[in-house]
């Protein structure tokens, strides 16, 4: 049975955008019923959501409507996830005060499923002591927020107070409704993507990784409950809100940031895929080209999956191999020789699997020699696969 959101829709210009976020939702699988404010109806009709979700939208407390008297607490109850989008500071404001007095307001207060508010208003409105103290309140209460970005308002004014994107408001949801938080209190330290050697300011050596699958542990990771930190290089993703992201470059950079993290770690998985070399040396000025073939030379990039092994204490360490052959022979030696706890053997020489793409076929290998074999899936199962080995 799909989980159930109920979205509440306030009276802002930003509206609009909440019917994407329905679309969004839908898609997801997810059954949506949608609760309007009177002055939402004046930004957006009822019947766009009601066409989008396939289920009735309620826009007043005093309809004719045959359950007129229990209507919201039957609402209330079924939500899985309650998500204002977008929240105005009146609703907000209401909410924090105890006040009942339209549908959407006395369905809040109703239900006892996770509040997710998604502030959109002005700037100045925003940064009202009287807002963030309301905000800052419900917070402490348990409601939860996804903050409002910074940007071009359509007011004119540009600042804080934008609707958060789409994606953040869909990851929330994501997160309210994981059922596992068995990663709750633990601090789990993700690699991701590719390092970039430099040979001069214009050129590099690099390598085809995208970074979606230590993107998508993180992820996952953060859905369990987790406390995560992403050591990325550069990728074209964008990470789930409430990740701490540290941006490298280099190998070596990569290098001092997992070192610097990784007393604090419960977890670590190692995803990223690390040059072993780089160039000897850094030509501060482009190298021209001439007549014959340059020489580039290279020397041995830090061990940094070695280095954790030796130094690892109470840390669960997790590690990556991919090969083009021999494939489990490496994986099996890599585990051994880095002190691992498990690694996941990446083959990439099967259709449809490996770097740049959505899916995955792994082998996962302990340190005790059990093999588990998984056939072609998501990122995002393998990541959760990953996950729960480590809870075993």
């Amino acid at each position: 049975m799909p989980k159930c959101v109920v979205m509440g829709v306030c009276g802002g210009i930003a509206a609009y955008k909440s019917a994407y976020i329905a679309r969004a939702l839908i898609k997801k699988g997810y059954d949506v019923h949608v609760v309007m404010t009177k002055s939402a109806t004046e930004f957006i009709t009822p019947l766009t959501f009601q066409t989008i979700t396939k289920n009735k939208v309620i826009t007043d407390m005093f309809s004719l409507s045959e359950n007129v008297t229990t209507e919201h607490i039957s609402l209330a109850k079924m939500a899985d996830v309650f998500l204002i989008c977008p929240a105005t500071a009146n609703i907000i404001g209401k909410v924090a005060s105890g006040i009942a007095d339209d549908f959407l307001s006395t369905t809040i207060m109703a239900t006892k499923s996770k509040v997710v508010f998604c502030p959109a208003m002005n700037t100045n409105m925003y940064e009202n002591p009287i807002f963030v103290a309301n905000m800052n309140k419900l917070k402490h209460l348990g409601y939860e927020f996804v903050e409002s970005g910074v940007g071009y308002l359509a007011c004119g004014d540009e600042g804080a107070g934008r609707l958060a994107d789409e994606e953040d408001i869909l990851d929330a949801v994501d997160i309210s409704l994981c059922d596992k938080k068995d990663f709750e209190g633990k601090n789990v330290l993700v690699t991701a993507g590719p390092t970039m050697e430099e040979i001069d300011p214009v050129r590099y050596i690099t390598n085809h990784s995208s970074g979606k699958m230590g993107y998508a542990i993180a992820r996952c990771a953060k859905m369990r409950g987790a406390s995560v930190t992403l050591v990325t290089g550069k990728t074209n993703l964008k990470p789930i809100s409430g990740i701490e992201v540290i941006d490298v470059k280099s190998a070596q950079d990569m290098y001092n940031a997992v070192l610097n993290n990784f007393e604090k770690a419960d977890v670590v998985i190692k995803a990223a895929a690390v040059a072993d070399f780089t160039p000897s040396e850094f030509a501060s000025d482009k190298i021209k080209k001439e007549d014959g073939m340059s020489v580039i030379n290279l020397e041995r990039t830090s061990d940094i999956l070695k280095e954790l092994g030796e130094r690892k204490t109470k840390q669960t360490l997790v590690g990556f191999c991919m090969e083009t052959k021999d494939l489990l022979e490496s994986a099996k030696s890599k585990l051994e020789r880095k002190n691992l706890d498990f690694i996941v053997a990446n083959n990439v020489n099967v259709p449809g699997a490996g770097f740049g793409l959505d899916t995955n076929v792994v082998t996962i290998i302990d340190k005790y020699g059990n093999l588990n074999e998984y056939n072609k899936m998501s990122k995002d199962e393998v990541a959760n696969i990953i996950l729960d080995h480590i809870t075993k």
